[in-house]
């Protein structure tokens, strides 16, 4: 599939490299995964993927709306764990739940294989799931921006797990309101930083918006450090360190 830009999806996928562990490739539908570890958890990663959407998918057939829903969902009433957790992302962070989706499977399936590699890296779709006793570079694709590939975001969290999560309204097929190049945000949930990455997204017209869209999604609660690119213009807070992208990086 070809993005608005222009840009392969999922060419980016050949500048991941990380030279100690194994990397391969999950589908399942719309879930595309490419996990690192420290060995091949391949079979693992597939039934916790498949077990995340015959949960997310029965829920949908029972409550249809939630597939489109653009506003918070209630919290109430049963759903499965990750239904719950993209609820509660999304109420945060004042989006729809599916809004949390792909960093919500990212993590139940990074977690799930984190009881057999102490690194798991688990990317869907440019939403990252990570666990990793070493600090990593994670490079930003931001479309046509010439800072595309060219930053990444250093991220040192101690071995514990975290969310780095991208909205665009530039690139790929994700709902976006806005036209923000790249929003990425780091949070110790994963479909938290997933569903504030659209919301702050979604106010960005101009590189005009960069400094109250930051200012807006400070507002969110649990939500680390913010990275926003539009054109050639750059915004960033909190607990991230940006760093020039050299060769082939996370």
């Amino acid at each position: 599939m070809k993005d608005r830009t222009g840009f392969s999806e999922k060419t980016y996928r050949r500048k991941i490299v990380h030279p100690n562990l194994k990397q391969y490739r999950v589908q399942i539908q719309q879930t595309d995964l490419w996990i690192s570890t420290e060995r091949d958890l391949s079979v693992e990663a597939r039934e916790k993927a498949l077990e995340c959407r015959n949960e997310l998918e029965a829920f949908i057939a029972e409550q249809p709306e939630f597939l489109h829903a653009l506003s918070p969902w209630p919290d109430d009433g049963p759903a499965p764990e990750l239904v719950r957790r993209m609820i509660h992302a999304g109420r945060r962070a004042g989006v729809g739940p599916m809004a949390a989706v792909a960093g919500a499977i990212a993590e139940a399936v990074g977690h799930r294989l984190r009881e057999q590699s102490p690194t798991v890296i688990v990317e869907n779709g440019g939403d990252i799931f990570v666990v990793s006793p070493k600090p990593i570079v994670a490079a930003v694709f931001a479309g046509k921006s010439p800072l595309s590939m060219k930053i990444g975001v250093r991220i040192d969290n101690g071995s514990k797990p975290f969310g780095l999560c991208t909205s665009s309204g530039t690139v790929g097929h994700s709902i976006s309101f806005g036209h923000a190049d790249a929003v990425c945000v780091y949070a110790t949930s994963c479909p938290l930083a997933d569903a504030a990455a659209t919301a702050i997204g979604n106010r960005v017209q101009t590189a005009e918006d960069i400094a109250s869209s930051i200012a807006f999604g400070r507002t969110i609660e649990g939500i680390q450090g913010i990275l926003i690119v539009v054109g050639k213009q750059i915004g960033a807070w909190g607990e991230i360190e940006l760093v020039p992208v050299v060769g082939k990086r996370c």
